[in-house]
């Protein structure tokens, strides 16, 4: 049965209305989505499409699955795996296995076999990624403590879905399936492909993606982003593994490429629009009958999902050392079932491994812990707020005018700081790091615990009002948030930024910032001044060679910005600038040795031309 052009308006208007109630709801937009594919279904009141076409929807939408798997691929860069390593692993590992072996003998005791009971338990430990971290940012608490640690237990629920997926087969029993288990050689060839997909993603992506870029033609490189997904998912399934599991490869293994914002600024609205089109699917899908027919085992059920996940999780914060509201906030944020259930519960049932009843029967359950999550929370808000020292979401700076606003209190920022204060000059201290906060204060400093890239929180260190804006963070992804956020909102507000290293630098230059100062580079001259003086250089050929090598770095900071998106141009103009360098000195070591003959009584026989001057230097300042 062909779906009409009268029903694709129907889903966008789906796509486009229930969205946006659910967010002014404050109930998020995967439960809008869920309710108005139960509408519009079969079992809804809309009656808008059969069962076949709700199949069919869900069978294309899928592959909005498969773009989140790569946009979640691109978001794991190693380093930034590397550094949340025990909160992702430890933190999140405990609570997917805790909540799976809590849940695995109840399911047993309803008559699944324990491998069917396993997978159950696993695919309910899995939290909705998108509904949670919405929830909690509405809320103002994504930046406190228990909001960092949902987002690690979230990340290692992501990392989970894909191998789940991936071995869902092997959760089957004999008695239950018809699948036949994974031959020798189809291991290999499975083996193979993941092998042959990583090789190509490492060494063929980002070059194919630069050509694509050099034609500067848009919609070439969103047509490039979608066929790298579509042909690694289509490699994956002609092995006989599942798509998700490839585009996941793929973007990963493309994470520290130059072109990753540009893949996720092009893919994103695909991948929110066919994520939607599936949340709209499985709403269609929901046995809605099932709720007239049995709702208290229902009822009963998902209070049980909630309480037994919930008792985990609060355990665990507690463990963590997360205060009594804090634990349970963390506990009721994530207790729900997520959308990888909803993955889990389709190839569980293509497998063999759950029956088509029970999984229209999770399906619902699922959906209606999603349901319950904010009605949950505003319960809670009314239950009792924490003290104001338990948890807050940000300090009230006091209210300043003309005063400069140092982002990042660390040892960079705090030598600015300790300057202004001598100086008897205003400024306000914001530092992302609570325990950095509370450090501080104990020597006497005045700095305010908040995220700078927050535009509530800018308002509230009074941005408007500032005539300086010093940003001083260390991280670099922090830095460039907030840096795009005080330029969005504050445009005529200057900037003094800190740069990590020479990217960093360019990468602030191209976002509009004037002034950058490479953190290491003014400590390095100097080091290298000592030294000369140290070996018996004079005082004016230590400042000589100083002024030398600093315009000449300055001036190939600058060149380099016009490539710094190209490596390998990068790296041959590195590759000569050593002779530059080395031509520069002995220049001005001539120089010397001609000034130094002045004396001689046998003039020069023709003056040597002057060094040209070196060229005006570049508008932003660079150190």
């Amino acid at each position: 049965m062909q779906i009409s052009l009268f029903e694709v308006a129907l889903l966008l208007a789906a796509a486009a209305i229930a969205a946006p109630i659910a967010k002014w709801l404050k109930v998020g937009t995967v439960l809008g989505y869920l309710l108005a594919g139960m509408l519009l279904g079969p079992f809804g009141v809309g009656k808008a499409f059969s069962v076949y076409e709700a199949k069919e929807i869900l069978h294309i939408a899928e592959f909005g699955v498969i773009l989140l798997l790569f946009l979640i691929g691109l978001e794991l860069r190693p380093k930034r795996l590397w550094a949340m390593r025990t909160s992702i692993f430890g933190f999140g590992g405990a609570q997917v296995t805790g909540t799976a072996l809590l849940i695995c003998p109840f399911a047993m005791a309803f008559g699944l076999p324990f491998l069917p009971a396993l997978f159950l338990g696993l695919a309910l430990s899995l939290s909705s990624t998108a509904f949670a971290l919405q929830v909690l940012e509405e809320k103002g608490e994504l930046s406190a403590r228990h909001g960092r640690a949902a987002f690690a237990v979230l990340l290692f629920q992501d990392l989970a879905a894909i191998p789940l997926i991936a071995l869902a087969p092997l959760f089957a029993v004999a008695q239950m399936t018809t699948a036949v288990p994974m031959s020798g050689a189809a291991a290999v060839i499975g083996l193979a492909t993941i092998a042959g997909v990583v090789v190509a993603g490492r060494f063929a992506l980002d070059p194919l993606l630069k050509l694509v870029a050099m034609a500067q033609v848009k919609e070439a490189m969103t047509a490039t982003a979608l066929l790298v997904v579509v042909m690694v998912s289509v490699a994956m399934q002609q092995a006989g593994l599942p798509a998700s599991l490839g585009a996941f490869l793929a973007g990963a293994l493309l994470a520290d490429s130059s072109y990753r914002h540009e893949l996720e600024a092009d893919l994103k609205p695909f991948e929110g629009l066919l994520l939607g089109l599936f949340f709209t699917a499985i709403g269609m899908s929901l046995n809605l009958g099932l709720l007239i027919e049995q709702p208290l085992a229902i009822a009963a059920l998902v209070a049980g999902l909630l309480i037994l996940k919930g008792a985990v999780l609060y355990a665990l914060g507690r463990w963590q050392n997360l205060g009594s509201w804090g634990a349970r906030r963390l506990a009721i944020a994530i207790s729900q079932g997520g959308e990888f259930a909803f993955v889990l519960f389709t190839v569980g049932a293509v497998s063999g491994v759950l029956a088509k009843g029970q999984t229209e029967l999770l399906a619902v359950v699922v959906t209606l812990s999603m349901a319950a999550t904010p009605l949950i929370l505003l319960a809670d808000d009314w239950w009792g707020k924490p003290k104001p020292s338990a948890q807050r979401a940000f300090d009230a700076p006091p209210e300043n005018e003309s005063h400069v606003i140092i982002a990042g209190f660390g040892r960079f920022g705090q030598i600015t700081a300790r300057i202004l204060r001598a100086k008897r000059l205003p400024f306000t201290a914001l530092d992302v790091s609570a325990e950095q906060v509370d450090f501080v204060k104990k020597f006497g400093s005045k700095v305010f615990y908040g995220d700078a890239s927050r535009a509530e929180i800018l308002e509230a260190a009074g941005a408007e009002k500032a005539r300086a804006f010093v940003l001083a963070i260390d991280d670099v992804e922090a830095s460039m948030r907030t840096a795009q956020m005080v330029k969005a909102r504050y445009p005529s507000l200057p900037i003094y930024a800190r740069a990590r290293n020479r990217a960093h630098a360019h990468r602030l230059l191209d976002l509009g910032v004037k002034v950058v100062h490479r953190e290491t580079f003014a400590s390095g001259l100097e080091m290298a001044a000592d030294v000369l003086r140290g070996i018996g250089q004079s005082e004016f050929e230590v400042k000589r060679a100083m002024a030398t090598f600093r315009a000449h770095d300055e001036r190939r900071l600058i060149e380099d910005y016009q490539h710094f998106t190209d490596q390998q141009k990068l790296q041959e103009k590195a590759r000569g600038d050593v002779e530059n360098l080395e031509k520069l000195f002995n220049e001005d070591a001539a120089e010397q040795a001609t000034a130094e003959g002045l004396a001689s009584p046998l003039p020069s026989p023709k003056a040597k031309p002057a060094r040209p001057a070196p060229p005006a230097k570049h508008p932003e300042t660079i150190s």
